[in-house]
């Protein structure tokens, strides 16, 4: 079931309906409404998997109220290692093995050696790699004492399963949504609207911005080998808005459908391509990953407090193994290895914490750096878009060495360039600089006339085929 499908459409009102008018005489039952509704709104992707997640569930919850009752470490590192391995277990079998497989028969082949890898013949459940996230910063959080384990089932599994969230985030943390789990909600009027007018915002980037951009990335990527120059930088700024729209766009869709029953979720993005360095942009990027790998990984391994080889060897761990968190193949590797490249300089001259407040531009000279900056930094990250949006790296190669043959066909150029595209580009960057200093454009000064505006756009200009799925679901 898709955000953007008419199912969901349904789905929502009903559920909607229900919480606040039928089930909303404690927080038990109002909890418990969402678990069924979470349940079925993941059973609609595949059944099957619904059985894993409850396991996954299950788990957690068991292993975390044996760390917190064990008396002796040996004891609780058990019951810790058990959870960890089983959930990275799946999550390898899964997402990974077939990776792993056909790269040593690749290797071995290259030597001489004639391998036939046995390979898994399964399809990768939709969100493993979200909840699983879920579950393991629960675990970690109880074992260093942190949080208390959760012994009411059903607040437990919501905050694992709650589905605004499942099947792309963003990945929540137990000490930020298990609390608003175990209170009885109260319906707000006020941020039920805001939430509404994220949903509205979000449906926005996903079918006006994400679904029309990736018309034109698909057809430059597809045919690079007969585009010129120009057109293939085209492609990777169409797949920069097409990727932010898209992912961005759920992610407010989840945090505006939770308002609506009176739960907020972590912010996701920060008008991530007005950031004026790569850290900035980290920051303001996937938030909820980025800060999930910086608590549970950089800073246990030493973070930037250890000497020189420290700090390299920590950055490219923590790029590269988000890199592999996205799939399994060599271009997300390289996209990871890419961007630790683009850290690192930040990180040795301390420069990567310098750009932590509000951006801003002025009419003066200093302004002209700032938007230099953000421009630099934003053909930095479409450079890196090439290795995430190419089939395989030796594609990426290619496409790449075609921009630097400087050819330039005009003609072809002028096929690429869509009137429709390009305003609805501009409106997108326009409303955001004018309210990045609020979570969602729409809300603010004029919010009624721009809802109705984004509504009429997504009505008019909205692609809504069933087939443009959210990118981020096949992570």
């Amino acid at each position: 079931m898709f955000f953007n499908s008419l199912a969901f459409a349904i789905f929502l009102p009903i559920v909607f309906f229900l919480y606040w008018f039928v089930f909303n005489k404690t927080k038990s039952t109002q909890n418990a409404l969402l678990i069924i509704a979470s349940y079925y709104f993941y059973s609609c992707w595949d059944w099957r998997f619904l059985f894993l997640l409850v396991f996954s569930t299950f788990l957690d919850y068991f292993t975390g109220i044996q760390i917190e009752k064990s008396n002796s470490d040996r004891r609780r590192k058990f019951w810790f290692w058990l959870s960890i391995s089983v959930n990275l277990g799946f999550l390898g079998i899964f997402k990974y093995y077939n990776f792993f497989a056909s790269s040593f028969a690749e290797m071995f082949t290259s030597f001489g050696f004639k391998v036939s890898p046995f390979l898994l013949n399964v399809i990768l459940p939709v969100g493993i790699s979200f909840y699983t996230f879920h579950g393991l910063s629960y675990v970690i959080d109880i074992y260093y004492k942190r949080i208390k384990a959760e012994y009411n089932f059903i607040d437990y599994s919501l905050f694992v399963s709650y589905f605004p969230l499942l099947v792309a985030g963003p990945i929540e943390r137990a000490t930020h949504l298990l609390p608003q789990v175990k209170i009885k909600r109260e319906f707000n009027f006020e941020k039920a609207k805001e939430g509404f007018s994220q949903i509205i915002w979000g449906l926005f980037k996903k079918v006006v911005i994400a679904d029309t951009c990736a018309i034109y990335a698909n057809a430059i990527f597809d045919h690079y080998n007969s585009m010129d120059s120009l057109s293939l930088i085209l492609g990777t700024i169409y797949f920069a808005f097409q990727i932010y729209g898209d992912f961005s766009g759920y992610s407010d869709i989840a945090l505006g459908v939770s308002k609506l029953f009176g739960i907020d979720l972590l912010r996701n993005f920060n008008y991530p391509y007005f950031s004026r360095d790569i850290a900035e942009f980290w920051r303001r990027w996937h938030i909820s990953l980025s800060s999930w790998f910086r608590d549970y990984l950089y800073i246990p391994l030493g973070g930037s407090k250890g000497g020189l080889w420290m700090k390299i060897r920590n950055t490219f761990i923590i790029f590269i193994v988000s890199g592999f968190w996205h799939g399994a193949n060599w271009t997300y590797l390289m996209w990871g290895f890419i961007n630790a490249i683009y850290f690192l300089p930040l990180l040795l001259l301390r420069k990567n914490r310098n750009n932590t407040d509000e951006v801003d531009i002025k009419f003066r000279f200093s302004s002209l750096k700032t938007l230099l900056n953000i421009l630099f930094t934003f053909g930095l990250t479409c450079f890196a878009w090439i290795f995430f949006r190419a089939e395989n790296i030796f594609t990426a190669f290619n496409y790449i060495q075609r921009i630097f043959a400087f050819n330039i066909d005009f003609q072809n150029l002028k096929g690429q360039i869509s009137f429709t595209t390009t305003f609805v580009l501009l409106y997108l960057v326009l409303l955001e600089w004018n309210n990045r200093k609020i979570e969602c454009p729409l809300n603010g000064k004029l919010s009624k006339v721009k809802i109705l505006a984004a509504i009429v756009l997504i009505l008019l200009l909205g692609e809504f085929n069933i087939k443009n799925n959210f990118i981020y679901f096949q992570f």
